[in-house]
Protein backbone atom coordinates (compact mmCIF):
# COMPACT_ATOMS: atom_id res chain seq x y z
CA UNK A 1 0.00 0.00 0.00
CA UNK A 2 3.01 2.46 1.05
CA UNK A 3 4.94 1.41 -2.06
CA UNK A 4 1.90 2.46 -4.50
CA UNK A 5 1.68 5.75 -2.99
CA UNK A 6 5.19 6.12 -3.27
CA UNK A 7 4.83 5.16 -6.57
CA UNK A 8 2.17 8.00 -7.62
CA UNK A 9 3.95 10.16 -5.76
CA UNK A 10 7.02 9.54 -8.27
CA UNK A 11 4.88 9.89 -11.53
CA UNK A 12 3.12 12.94 -10.69
CA UNK A 13 6.23 15.26 -10.99
CA UNK A 14 7.26 13.99 -14.67
CA UNK A 15 4.07 14.52 -15.47
CA UNK A 16 3.69 17.76 -14.93
CA UNK A 17 7.58 18.58 -16.55
CA UNK A 18 6.13 16.87 -19.29
CA UNK A 19 2.82 19.17 -19.39
CA UNK A 20 4.90 21.81 -18.93
CA UNK A 21 7.21 20.97 -21.76
CA UNK A 22 4.13 20.82 -24.37
CA UNK A 23 2.96 23.89 -23.11
CA UNK A 24 6.34 25.65 -24.17
CA UNK A 25 6.21 24.19 -27.34
CA UNK A 26 2.61 24.85 -27.91
CA UNK A 27 3.36 28.99 -26.70
CA UNK A 28 6.67 28.57 -29.34
CA UNK A 29 4.28 27.65 -32.13
CA UNK A 30 1.66 30.07 -31.63
CA UNK A 31 4.11 32.95 -31.53
CA UNK A 32 5.81 32.16 -34.35
CA UNK A 33 3.08 31.44 -36.02
CA UNK A 34 1.29 35.24 -34.71
CA UNK A 35 4.72 36.31 -36.79
CA UNK A 36 4.58 34.14 -39.57
CA UNK A 37 0.89 36.02 -40.22
CA UNK A 38 1.76 39.15 -39.62
CA UNK A 39 4.86 39.04 -41.89
CA UNK A 40 2.39 37.51 -45.09
CA UNK A 41 -0.10 40.40 -44.33
CA UNK A 42 2.44 43.00 -44.93
CA UNK A 43 3.80 41.43 -47.52
CA UNK A 44 -0.03 40.99 -48.97
CA UNK A 45 -0.11 44.83 -48.53
CA UNK A 46 2.91 45.78 -50.02
CA UNK A 47 2.05 43.37 -53.05
CA UNK A 48 -1.35 44.44 -53.36
CA UNK A 49 0.15 47.82 -54.02
CA UNK A 50 2.86 47.32 -55.84
CA UNK A 51 0.25 45.63 -58.43
CA UNK A 52 -1.96 48.20 -58.22
CA UNK A 53 0.98 50.83 -59.36
CA UNK A 54 2.03 48.94 -62.29
CA UNK A 55 -2.03 48.15 -63.11
CA UNK A 56 -2.48 51.66 -63.43
CA UNK A 57 1.12 52.20 -65.52
CA UNK A 58 -0.24 49.55 -67.77
CA UNK A 59 -3.54 51.38 -68.21
CA UNK A 60 -1.64 54.31 -68.84
CA UNK A 61 0.93 52.93 -71.22
CA UNK A 62 -2.52 51.59 -73.12
CA UNK A 63 -4.47 54.58 -73.29
CA UNK A 64 -1.19 56.41 -74.94
CA UNK A 65 -1.38 54.65 -78.07
CA UNK A 66 -4.41 56.31 -79.20
CA UNK A 67 -5.19 58.99 -80.49
CA UNK A 68 -7.07 62.14 -79.93
CA UNK A 69 -6.32 64.53 -76.74
CA UNK A 70 -7.16 61.85 -73.83
CA UNK A 71 -4.29 59.73 -75.61
CA UNK A 72 -2.23 62.83 -75.74
CA UNK A 73 -2.77 63.42 -72.28
CA UNK A 74 -1.68 60.05 -71.50
CA UNK A 75 1.49 60.20 -73.20
CA UNK A 76 1.98 63.34 -71.14
CA UNK A 77 1.73 61.68 -67.60
CA UNK A 78 3.92 59.19 -69.36
CA UNK A 79 6.50 61.53 -69.82
CA UNK A 80 6.32 63.48 -66.85
CA UNK A 81 6.76 60.17 -64.89
CA UNK A 82 10.03 58.97 -66.66
CA UNK A 83 11.50 62.74 -66.68
CA UNK A 84 10.95 62.95 -62.56
CA UNK A 85 12.11 59.29 -62.23
CA UNK A 86 14.80 59.73 -63.88
CA UNK A 87 15.86 62.72 -62.11
CA UNK A 88 15.37 61.41 -58.66
CA UNK A 89 17.89 58.74 -59.87
CA UNK A 90 20.56 61.12 -60.78
CA UNK A 91 20.22 62.91 -57.51
CA UNK A 92 20.36 59.68 -55.21
CA UNK A 93 23.71 58.91 -57.37
CA UNK A 94 25.26 62.08 -56.51
CA UNK A 95 24.39 61.25 -52.57
CA UNK A 96 25.55 58.25 -53.07
CA UNK A 97 28.45 59.67 -54.13
CA UNK A 98 29.09 62.28 -51.41
CA UNK A 99 28.57 65.46 -53.56
CA UNK A 100 27.55 68.32 -52.18
CA UNK A 101 24.32 69.22 -53.30
CA UNK A 102 22.91 71.85 -50.89
CA UNK A 103 18.85 72.52 -51.13
CA UNK A 104 18.65 70.06 -54.26
CA UNK A 105 17.38 67.48 -52.83
CA UNK A 106 14.66 68.69 -50.87
CA UNK A 107 13.46 70.92 -54.32
CA UNK A 108 13.48 67.67 -55.59
CA UNK A 109 10.88 66.63 -53.36
CA UNK A 110 9.02 69.38 -54.05
CA UNK A 111 9.33 68.77 -58.25
CA UNK A 112 8.21 65.19 -57.25
CA UNK A 113 4.93 66.22 -55.26
CA UNK A 114 3.82 68.71 -58.18
CA UNK A 115 4.32 66.01 -60.68
CA UNK A 116 1.92 63.77 -58.42
CA UNK A 117 -1.08 66.55 -58.69
CA UNK A 118 -0.46 66.83 -62.22
CA UNK A 119 -0.43 63.82 -63.24
CA UNK A 120 -3.38 63.48 -60.96
CA UNK A 121 -4.83 66.46 -63.10
CA UNK A 122 -3.82 64.51 -66.30
CA UNK A 123 -5.33 61.45 -65.70
CA UNK A 124 -8.68 63.11 -64.37
CA UNK A 125 -8.90 65.08 -67.94
CA UNK A 126 -8.04 62.17 -69.73
CA UNK A 127 -10.81 60.73 -68.24
CA UNK A 128 -13.06 62.96 -68.62
CA UNK A 129 -11.96 63.34 -72.37
CA UNK A 130 -12.97 59.83 -73.53
CA UNK A 131 -16.61 60.00 -71.28
CA UNK A 132 -17.17 63.16 -72.66
CA UNK A 133 -16.84 65.18 -76.00
CA UNK A 134 -16.78 68.15 -74.05
CA UNK A 135 -13.45 69.70 -75.06
CA UNK A 136 -11.81 72.53 -72.53
CA UNK A 137 -8.65 74.06 -74.34
CA UNK A 138 -7.86 76.25 -71.50
CA UNK A 139 -7.26 73.76 -68.72
CA UNK A 140 -5.44 71.94 -71.64
CA UNK A 141 -3.11 74.56 -72.26
CA UNK A 142 -2.40 75.50 -68.58
CA UNK A 143 -1.91 71.20 -67.76
CA UNK A 144 0.54 71.73 -70.82
CA UNK A 145 2.36 74.56 -69.29
CA UNK A 146 2.76 72.87 -66.24
CA UNK A 147 3.89 69.84 -67.73
CA UNK A 148 6.58 72.06 -69.76
CA UNK A 149 7.68 74.10 -66.35
CA UNK A 150 8.06 70.62 -64.26
CA UNK A 151 10.21 68.52 -67.46
CA UNK A 152 12.35 71.82 -67.82
CA UNK A 153 13.34 71.79 -64.46
CA UNK A 154 13.97 68.65 -63.70
CA UNK A 155 15.92 68.58 -67.43
CA UNK A 156 18.30 71.33 -65.80
CA UNK A 157 18.89 69.30 -62.50
CA UNK A 158 20.66 66.81 -64.61
CA UNK A 159 22.35 68.70 -66.66
CA UNK A 160 23.76 70.32 -63.53
CA UNK A 161 24.61 67.31 -62.05
CA UNK A 162 26.13 65.62 -65.34
CA UNK A 163 28.29 69.00 -65.45
CA UNK A 164 29.77 68.48 -61.91
CA UNK A 165 29.92 64.97 -62.37
CA UNK A 166 32.49 65.53 -65.54
CA UNK A 167 33.65 68.40 -63.59
CA UNK A 168 34.96 65.79 -60.46
CA UNK A 169 35.62 63.15 -62.41
CA UNK A 170 38.37 65.09 -64.26
CA UNK A 171 40.19 66.18 -61.23
CA UNK A 172 43.83 65.33 -60.85
CA UNK A 173 43.30 63.41 -64.32
CA UNK A 174 46.00 65.99 -65.92
CA UNK A 175 48.18 65.66 -63.02
CA UNK A 176 47.57 61.53 -63.49
CA UNK A 177 48.21 61.95 -66.93
CA UNK A 178 51.81 63.95 -66.78
CA UNK A 179 52.83 61.12 -63.72
CA UNK A 180 51.72 58.43 -65.81
CA UNK A 181 54.06 58.91 -68.87
CA UNK A 182 56.89 59.94 -66.37
CA UNK A 183 56.78 56.69 -65.15
CA UNK A 184 56.56 55.36 -68.86
CA UNK A 185 59.99 57.20 -69.41
CA UNK A 186 61.53 55.98 -66.26
CA UNK A 187 60.87 52.43 -66.88
CA UNK A 188 61.97 52.55 -70.64
CA UNK A 189 65.40 54.37 -69.34
CA UNK A 190 65.72 51.72 -66.94
CA UNK A 191 65.09 48.58 -69.35
CA UNK A 192 68.22 46.04 -69.86
CA UNK A 193 68.46 45.92 -73.27
CA UNK A 194 69.24 42.72 -75.28
CA UNK A 195 72.27 42.78 -76.80
CA UNK A 196 71.36 41.57 -79.61
CA UNK A 197 69.51 44.73 -80.04
CA UNK A 198 72.35 46.60 -79.67
CA UNK A 199 74.07 44.34 -82.44
CA UNK A 200 71.32 45.18 -84.86
CA UNK A 201 71.12 49.01 -84.05
CA UNK A 202 74.82 49.07 -84.35
CA UNK A 203 74.61 47.64 -87.61
CA UNK A 204 71.71 49.40 -88.85
CA UNK A 205 73.36 52.86 -88.11
CA UNK A 206 75.93 51.70 -89.94
CA UNK A 207 74.27 50.92 -92.96
CA UNK A 208 72.01 54.03 -93.14
CA UNK A 209 75.26 55.99 -92.45
CA UNK A 210 76.43 57.97 -95.46
CA UNK A 211 79.85 56.93 -96.65
CA UNK A 212 82.09 60.01 -99.06
CA UNK A 213 82.36 59.40 -102.36
CA UNK A 214 86.28 59.28 -102.95
CA UNK A 215 87.15 60.98 -106.27
CA UNK A 216 89.31 58.91 -108.89
CA UNK A 217 92.76 60.21 -109.01
CA UNK A 218 92.96 61.54 -112.69
CA UNK A 219 96.57 61.50 -114.42
CA UNK A 220 97.24 64.71 -116.72
CA UNK A 221 97.01 64.41 -120.46
CA UNK A 222 100.24 65.07 -122.31
CA UNK A 223 98.67 67.52 -124.51
CA UNK A 224 97.11 69.71 -121.59
CA UNK A 225 100.75 70.41 -120.63
CA UNK A 226 102.49 71.52 -123.74
CA UNK A 227 104.91 73.96 -121.89
CA UNK A 228 107.03 70.96 -120.40
CA UNK A 229 107.75 69.59 -124.18
CA UNK A 230 107.62 72.64 -125.95
CA UNK A 231 111.41 74.46 -127.05
CA UNK A 232 111.57 77.58 -126.46
CA UNK A 233 112.02 79.94 -129.65
CA UNK A 234 114.38 82.07 -130.08
CA UNK A 235 114.34 85.72 -130.04
CA UNK A 236 113.24 87.42 -133.62
CA UNK A 237 115.86 89.38 -134.89
CA UNK A 238 113.89 93.13 -135.72
CA UNK A 239 116.66 94.74 -137.02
Amino acid sequence: MLDGVRLSGAEVPAIDTLITIILVIFLFLLVVGGVGIYVAIKLGKAAARKARTVSTKLVTQVNAMGTGEAAETERLRVSLRREVSTTRQAVDHALRQGWGLGDLPALIKEIEEHAAVLDSQLGMYAQHRRASGFIDHVTLERLRDHYAKLTTTCARVRADLLDSQVGHAATGLSDLHDRTELELEARRGSAVRDPLDEIDELYRRTVEQPHPVQQPHQQPHPLQQPHQYRQPHPPEDRA
